[in-house]
């Protein structure tokens, strides 16, 4: 089920509402909890019912191993580190066979000029999210930083439904004991009235805004068979604007929708594209995947060695970015994102490290974010030849096609090769995608993102009005209902 659905909004989220808080003020909390879990899981199987089994046992299994770790037990260091490795292999392994066995098969294929015949699994909703949140659960019982004997209250855990599909990948220990306090099973206005206002402008930025951007970078991509240098730059551009707001409207549907339930969920996306450098960026953009990455990851590989040196750390760090760039999807393409964000960072850290030289913040905005647009025409294209396409022609400066109603006025750029006619066509575009474009960029750098206005928000006819505003334009804007990007991770 989509957040920005009818069902989930008229239905689902009024429903499980009321009758969650309901049955806490009855005085029966384990019902509640036991309603949430159910709410959750059809929540879950709206998508697709045959993989319900799958979750269940991965919870049922991480449960007991978890169980079983917390505990102190005869088996000692040894067994106890045993039972973590075989939990986290079971649960990489569960991902990879789903996530990535089509991709080495055709890759074995391709190398070996075998013919294995592809599996064509349909890749299982959320399991890249509920599976590093558990890996994260399982690390977090092994070294006793968290205890859960309670079969329902882990299942809420890991099936909560506003942080289930998409993140953020939250710890037992910042999540549990939220459900537990008294005054949280009671319904809190202010909660409500905030989670309302957070779920409406993030509603406003998925079906008005990126959904908008997503025409014009779905058309470059992936209908367009050649691009003039404007076009390219508009299709690059749009898609590095549409996963910007689409990520950042899951997130704040999120944390609305969890606010409502009185449940705080952890920050996970902080205005990236106002970073001045490539390690602030990331420190920004999917913050708990960044935070598992590095505690589950690179503090491991760094233990790894013998003894730490600031070159093994580089060689830790630019593996852990490739990771994160498989994690995202079984493609080259994504490959070659992780590799390239693993080289900039990488060279970023080298820069503070070896030259030390600050640069002005001006130019460390621009050329992050230009690093971060061309490298995410990797991480958008299906193909490598869709990424060359956009590429090729970002920097093609004799393809420049200008409006033909500028002909008259500088018809001398004829000369340098420029013409004139259709400059947008290719990508459904025309002048107000450059207003857009231009907006866009006004929205990511001038406005305060939700997190600072939830940080002094107060309940108000203003916050009231532009929530409302925010609904009935988003709802005048529900002709096409489009899956979040980061379903597809």
């Amino acid at each position: 089920m989509l957040f920005n659905s009818y069902e989930f909004i008229f239905v689902f989220l009024p429903f499980t509402f009321f009758i969650y808080f309901y049955l806490n003020k009855k005085h029966l909390a384990e019902a509640a909890k036991g309603f949430l879990v159910a709410a959750s899981l059809f929540f879950y199987s709206w998508w697709n019912i045959i993989y319900l089994p799958l979750i269940l046992g991965s919870i049922f299994f991480n449960y007991i191993l978890g169980e079983s770790l917390s505990k102190k037990s005869e088996q000692g260091h040894v067994g106890k580190k045993l039972l973590l490795t075989i939990g986290i292999v079971s649960n990489v392994t569960l991902l990879g066979y789903y996530k990535y066995s089509d991709f080495f098969i055709v890759n074995i294929n391709l190398f070996t000029g075998s013919e294995i015949p592809l599996l064509h699994l349909a890749l299982p909703l959320a399991i890249s999210f509920f599976t590093f949140q558990q890996i994260a659960y399982l690390v977090d019982s092994y070294r006793g930083q968290c205890q859960e004997y309670d079969f329902i209250n882990y299942t809420v855990f890991v099936t909560f439904f506003p942080q289930l599909i998409a993140g953020p990948i939250v710890h037992h220990k910042e999540m549990m004991p939220q459900f537990s306090k008294t005054q949280n099973k009671a319904i809190n206005y202010k909660n409500i009235s905030m989670g309302l206002f957070v779920f409406s402008i993030g509603l406003f930025k998925k079906v008005v805004i990126a959904d908008t951007f997503a025409v014009w970078a779905t058309a470059g991509f992936d209908t367009a068979t050649s691009l003039n240098l404007i076009e390219a730059w508009v299709t690059s551009l749009s898609f590095t604007f549409q996963i910007y707001f689409d990520f950042s409207a899951y997130t704040d549907m999120a944390i609305g929708a969890a606010l409502l339930f009185n449940i705080r969920l952890p920050i996970n996306f902080n205005s990236p594209y106002k970073a001045t450098s490539l390690i602030e960026s990331w420190k920004r953009w999917h913050m708990t995947l960044t935070r598992f990455v590095h505690a589950y990851i690179f503090t491991p590989l760094i233990h790894s060695f013998e003894k730490y040196t600031f070159n093994k750390g580089m060689i830790a760090l630019f593996i852990s970015m490739v990771i994160i760039g498989f994690w995202h999807g079984a493609s080259w393409m994504f490959i070659i994102f992780g590799i390239l964000h693993g080289i900039g960072i990488v060279t970023n850290h080298i820069w503070k490290k070896k030259i030390g030289i600050k640069l002005p913040k001006i130019l460390g905005w621009f050329l992050t974010f230009n690093f971060i647009n061309f490298s995410a025409v990797f991480f958008r294209a299906k193909e490598w030849d869709d990424a060359i396409k956009v590429l090729s022609s970002m920097f093609d400066i004799s393809h420049i096609v200008l409006p033909a109603s500028l002909a008259n006025n500088v018809s001398f750029l004829t000369h340098y090769n420029i013409t004139f006619g259709s400059w947008l066509s290719s990508i459904h575009g025309n002048i107000w995608t450059l207003f857009w474009l231009i907006g866009g960029f006004i929205l990511i750098l001038v406005f305060k993102n939700t997190n600072e206005k939830l940080d002094n928000f107060t309940p108000s006819y203003q916050n009231m009005f532009h929530a409302g505003i925010c609904l009935i334009i988003s709802i005048i804007y529900f002709g096409k209902v489009s899956e979040f990007i980061y379903f597809n991770f």
